[in-house]
Order: structure tokens, then sequence, then C-alpha cells
């Protein structure tokens, strides 16, 4: 074996043991950059669904649970706030929500709702954005004697009835939002996952 053959095969051997290296070398880089290209574990929980409990809910009574950010109510409505819901069919203005997609397809009817005596709204003023008030009370002074319970937005005055549609001649335009949900059981529902037969 000369001196030509020992440095061409050295230098075969250090040419693929750069290469190994370098090979390497790129992939432990790609990977962390790649990796930083998925959602952080906060942005994830942000949007993911939640399941609420509703049977410590009290007829009348409001909670309030955080999905994607935003408020989203959950009202036990009784039997007097539904049919406080029927007398105010002429006084909203959009009283099936045809006008716009203020909800999924599979809600409709005038309680917007899969049960009717369980509300789930978006606490979001259409209008603006403002987070509206709850007031059950049906003709408080500061609402007038024709007031049968609902949503009130203290920013610009909008009224919404307990199935959250507005009034007529408001500054909202719209319905608030129902977002997608689903019951997991009789005293458990999911906020953000519609019904499995939808």
């Amino acid at each position: 074996m000369n001196n030509g053959d020992v440095s061409r095969s050295r230098r075969r051997f250090l040419i693929g043991a750069t290469s190994v290296v370098g090979g390497v070398g790129v992939v432990g880089a790609a990977v962390p950059f790649v990796a930083s290209w998925n959602p952080s574990a906060k942005a994830e929980a942000a949007g993911a669904p939640v399941s609420v409990s509703i049977d410590k809910i009290e007829p009348g009574q409001q909670v309030t649970v955080e999905w994607r950010g935003k408020p989203v109510w959950i009202v036990r409505r009784t039997d007097e706030m539904l049919e406080n819901i029927k007398k105010l069919n002429d006084t909203v203005k959009d009283p099936q929500s045809k006008e716009a997609s203020q909800q999924p397809e599979y809600i409709d009817g005038i309680y917007r709702s899969l049960k009717p005596e369980i509300a789930v709204l978006v606490g979001i003023c259409t209008h603006l954005g403002c987070v509206p008030t709850y007031r059950p009370e049906v003709a408080p002074p500061d609402l007038g004697p024709d007031w049968l319970g609902g949503f009130f937005c203290p920013c610009h005055g909008s009224h919404y009835d307990l199935a959250g549609r507005v009034y007529q001649s408001q500054p909202a335009p719209l319905n608030l939002e129902v977002p997608p949900y689903r019951y997991d059981s009789e005293t458990t529902l999911t906020i953000g996952l519609d019904p499995e037969a939808a």
C-alpha cells in the first residue's frame, strides 16, 4: 500500500465523517425550529372545548365560563322565563334568528337552545363587543315596565331577551351568538363540540 492509497482512503473517511456530523447538526437544528411552528399549550387550551357541569345551576341562575377567550353564559331558565320569551316575539328584531348565522344550524326556534330550559350564549354584545349584564328581573325601574328579563348592554343600551334575541331599534345589529355545544349527559355539556348527530 503506498501513500497515495492511504491519503485517498483517509480523505474518503474524513468526507464521510464530516457529512454524517453535518447531517446530524442539520437535523438537530431543524427539530426545534419545526417544533416552534406548533401552537403553545396555552394556545391549544384557549381553543379547546370546555365541559361544564350544569346540575348545580339553580333555576334563574346564570354562570359564566371561558371558551376561546370569550365569556359564555349558561342560564337555567324557569317556566316563567320561557313564557316571557314567547311574549317578546313581536318586540325582538329577529325572532327566529334567520338574518345571520349567529348560531349553529342545529339550533333553531325562539329559545335558541338544545333544551328550552338551558340557554348557552356568548356574552359579547354584537354592537361593539361590550359585555352585557344579566337582568332577569321583570319591570325594574331603570329598564321600564315592558322589560321581561334578559341582558342589557351598559355601553350603548342594547336590550336582549333571555334567548339572546336583540330588541328592535337597538344599536346591536344581531342576536347574541350561540356557540357550538352538545350534551354529554343530563348534567354535563361541552362548549366547542357539535352534537354527534349534527
